[in-house]
C-alpha cells in the first residue's frame, strides 16, 4: 500500500484542494480518489481562519469512502471536550467555556458550525477517530508514538483505538494517569525549562515548557531538543536537559505527526521519523508525504502547496 500523509489543515481548505490536485487526486463519485493510494491525515483539521466546514467534509467523505483515514488532533480532541458536559454537573463542561480558549484557538470553528444540528453532527464524528493507526510499514500519530502511555489506554480504548465516553471525561480530569497520557500522544512530550528562561508561543502567550524531540538519547542541550520553529529555538539556551526528562530512544518502523508548526524547509527529523504540520494554519505550505514503502524517510518525498 502506498500512502500519502497529509499535515495539519486547520480550514485551509483552499490549500487541501491544491494539494490533493497536487498529488494525482481527483474528485470522483462524490469524493477525492486516486487510482493507487489512500491519503492519512494527522489530525488538526480545525481552528484557525479557514473554512472548517468545506475542510471536515471533504476529509470525511474521504474517510467513509476508503479513500483517506485520519487520526485524531489535539484540536478535534479539544473540540470534544468543549462540547461534552461534565458528569454530574449540567452547564459545566470538560473544556472550558472562557474566552481564553475561545478566543485564542476555537472561536472561528464555533461561529462556522453555530447550527446546532450540523455542530453535534461534526462532533459525533470526531469521536469516531483513532488516537494513533498502525498500518505495519508505519504508524501515524498527532504529536507522539509512546508505548508506555498507549499501553496504558489500550484496554479503556473503544474499537480501532478510539476514545470511549468513560475515557473522554477521564483524559480531560488532571492529576489522572489517562490525561497525561493523552496529553503526550496528542500534545507531545513537554519539560521544562531552566529557572527564569521563559518564551512567547504563536498565541504570545509566555511558557516556561518546551515540546522536545521525544524519540532522542540524552545528553542532549534545550535547543537540540526543541520540537519547535527556528524563532523559538533561537531563545532556548545552551544548557544540557536533565537526564530525568522523559526522551525514549526509537527504532521501529516509520513514524508521521503533525502538531509542531514547523516553518523550515520539509524533511524528515530522523531516519524514521517525519513531521508532515509546516504552520498552513499560519501562512506556510501544506505539506504531504509520500510513503512507497521504504524504511528510511527521505526528503524529495515531501510534496506541499
Amino acid at each position: 500500500m502506498s500512502y500519502d500523509i497529509i499535515g495539519d489543515i486547520h480550514g485551509q481548505y483552499d490549500k487541501l484542494v491544491a494539494l490533493l490536485t497536487k498529488l494525482g487526486y481527483r474528485e470522483t463519485m462524490g469524493t477525492w480518489r486516486h487510482p493507487d493510494r489512500t491519503a492519512i491525515f494527522v489530525g488538526d483539521l480545525i481552528d484557525g481562519k479557514g473554512n472548517h466546514v468545506a475542510t471536515v467534509d471533504l476529509v470525511r467523505s474521504m474517510v467513509d469512502a476508503g479513500a483517506a483515514r485520519a487520526v485524531m488532533g489535539n484540536h478535534e480532541f479539544n473540540a470534544i471536550a468543549w462540547a461534552t458536559e461534565k458528569p454530574g454537573h449540567p452547564g459545566k463542561y470538560l473544556r472550558c467555556h472562557g474566552d481564553a480558549n475561545k478566543q485564542t484557538q476555537h472561536k472561528a470553528f464555533l461561529d462556522e458550525v453555530a447550527h446546532p444540528p450540523r455542530y453535534a453532527e461534526i462532533i459525533d464524528w470526531f469521536r469516531t477517530l483513532p488516537l494513533w493507526l498502525d498500518l505495519g510499514g508505519i504508524r501515524v500519530i498527532h504529536a507522539c508514538w509512546n508505548e508506555e502511555h498507549m499501553a496504558m489506554l489500550q484496554p479503556q480504548l473503544g474499537p480501532g483505538t478510539t476514545l470511549t465516553e468513560a475515557l473522554i471525561v477521564s483524559s480531560n480530569t488532571k492529576d489522572n494517569p489517562e490525561f497525561e497520557a493523552v496529553e503526550v500522544l496528542c500534545k507531545g512530550v513537554e519539560v521544562e525549562l531552566p529557572d527564569g528562561i521563559t518564551f512567547r508561543d504563536k498565541h504570545d502567550k509566555e511558557r516556561d515548557t518546551i515540546r522536545v524531540r521525544w524519540w532522542e538519547s540524552h545528553p542532549i542541550t534545550y535547543r537540540d531538543a526543541a520540537l519547535a520553529p527556528a524563532a523559538i529555538v533561537e531563545q532556548l539556551p545552551y544548557d544540557r536537559v536533565p537526564t530525568e526528562c522523559p526522551l525514549r530512544p526509537y527504532s521501529g518502523p516509520p513514524v508521521f505527526v503533525g502538531h509542531y508548526w514547523l516553518t523550515s524547509r520539509p524533511a524528515p527529523l530522523a531516519p524514521n521519523i517525519a513531521c508532515v504540520d509546516y504552520s498552513a494554519g499560519a501562512g506556510g505550505a501544506l505539506v504531504a508525504y509520500r510513503w512507497q514503502g521504504e524504511d528510511e524517510l527521505r526528503a524529495e518525498h515531501f510534496e506541499s502547496t
